[in-house]
């Protein structure tokens, strides 16, 4: 089979090259489309992942962020009329549901972010499989328009930690980790950034890397990723991870870095799923950063007996293309 995975983040890049490395294991072609985005394209170009660019991020404005996703779906169109793919595979891809939609391509589609909920209206209507973490109650996705839903015991960062061997990093210790909060997500408007001054908080305690998401100024105090770095190695290595909620946050904890996460998004449900199973990832205010970070610094947990128990959504992926191809 020919299958499509569009990647629009450095989380989508990932997921998208642990489930190709699966179905090319199989004999499948896959064809992997990505935009122009911060957190792409050196990714991809890191784990040797060939990519097409096709469109860019423009988040500045409504109008910017409409016009270059219909730009977009029109060059992904022109990219796969004359021979479509046989299944579209994305993490949300509104560009690439409303393209296969069109072009009468199945879609599979993950997801983890119900409060997203303007990427979620356009595009979980239009795809054939939804897979998502037992976490959540089907609910919150069905009320999307979207009926078949397939779940797994674990959450999407098991698809690629899994098998991750860290690259190694030489930083001072002990080492603080904060990633910069989603600014420019349509769900974000209205959202504070409160991760630099979190990460102000914590000078005291080490060596603090704040890990920007868009533009990379230099901070007095903090060191402040100015190139790429392998961020899924850099909070291996952590000795804490801070943010607001997001991917780094379970990738540090399913690697047995204790992480905090201050919930200026509302409740996680793949957080507080983690943290039930035993997993180091626990939720603070703003205010009780310090106090936190002091009492969990440096507390590494062995987590492998852990993450065996996990069920790894490739395989449910996989599982539902072959299926689907046989019916």
């Amino acid at each position: 089979m020919r299958i499509w995975y569009d990647a629009c983040t450095g989380k989508h890049i990932r997921y998208g090259a642990a489930i190709a490395g699966k179905l090319r294991s199989l004999g499948h072609e896959v064809v992997m489309t990505t935009r122009d985005h911060p957190d792409t394209i050196a990714l991809a170009e890191f784990l040797k992942e060939e990519v097409s660019i096709v469109g860019r991020y423009a988040p500045s404005s409504l109008s910017s962020r409409l016009r270059e996703s219909l730009k977009r779906q029109l060059q992904l169109l022109e990219a796969f009329e004359d021979k479509p793919p046989e299944f579209g595979v994305s993490h949300g891809s509104v560009d690439l549901c409303r393209v296969a939609f069109g072009l009468g391509v199945p879609t599979i589609s993950t997801a983890d972010s119900p409060h997203a909920t303007a990427v979620n209206k356009l595009g979980l209507p239009l795809v054939k499989y939804l897979v998502i973490s037992k976490a959540f109650p089907k609910e919150l996705y069905r009320k999307y328009g979207t009926e078949n839903i397939f779940q797994f015991e674990g959450v999407d960062e098991v698809a690629w930690i899994n098998s991750y061997k860290p690259v190694k990093l030489k930083y001072e210790k002990p080492l603080i980790v904060v990633r910069q909060a989603e600014t420019q997500a349509a769900y974000a408007e209205g959202k504070n950034d409160i991760t630099l001054k979190a990460a102000r908080m914590l000078k005291a305690l080490g060596n603090v890397v704040f890990v920007p998401r868009y533009e990379r100024h230099s901070e007095q105090g903090l060191n402040v990723l100015q190139d790429f770095v392998d961020t899924t190695s850099l909070v291996a290595h952590a000795d804490l991870v801070v943010g607001v909620g997001g991917t780094m946050a379970r990738e540090a904890a399913l690697q047995g870095t204790p992480s905090l996460v201050i919930p200026i998004f509302g409740h996680s449900h793949v957080n507080t799923y983690l943290a039930k199973k035993g997993f180091p990832i626990f939720g603070c205010s703003l205010e009780d950063v310090p106090l936190y970070a002091k009492k969990y610094l440096a507390t590494r947990k062995n987590v492998k007996d852990l993450l065996v128990e996990l069920e790894d959504p490739v395989e449910i992926i996989t599982r539902l293309i072959t299926k689907d191809r046989f019916n």
